[in-house]
């Protein structure tokens, strides 16, 4: 790879940084919760409910660290345990109302300052970029 196209690379990685940064900032909602604890929230928004192992997985943590998460998630009433009705050794995690909403206020806050930032600070043009590179985006975050 040339100077150039490390160059770029650089670039990109710097401002999507900065621009989760700035993102974390705008929810004093998502301010609350630590990263991987928002991450286990949006997992559970998405698949209904999981086991322990599962969303430790998905986040590449260990067991015992997500034992701790789900224990601060469950004092803060944002998911249920629940006894597998198949295999009484399991027990699923699901996301409770509160968790939802709260989940859904911390995008909110994020899409709102989101919003009006493209506004106050892309032309039309430039908006219509940001749209394309959401392709291109999206196959970056998937690559393992």
């Amino acid at each position: 790879m040339d100077n150039k196209n490390l160059e770029f690379v650089s670039d990109l990685r710097t401002v999507v940084g900065r621009l989760i940064k700035k993102l974390r900032k705008e929810s004093t909602t998502g301010q609350q919760l630590s990263l991987t604890e928002r991450s286990v929230l949006f997992l559970l928004l998405q698949h209904k409910e999981m086991l322990p192992s599962e969303l430790a997985a998905m986040e590449k943590i260990t067991n015992q660290s997500m034992s701790g998460i789900l224990a601060h998630l469950l004092e803060l009433g944002y998911i249920t345990r629940t006894t597998s009705a198949t295999d009484k050794r399991k027990v699923l995690i699901t996301l409770t109302k509160k968790g939802e909403q709260t989940l859904l206020q911390v995008r909110n806050e994020r899409d709102q300052w989101l919003t009006k930032a493209i506004q106050a600070t892309c032309t039309e043009e430039e908006q219509e970029l940001l749209k394309k590179a959401i392709g291109p985006l999206t196959k970056l975050v998937d690559f393992e």
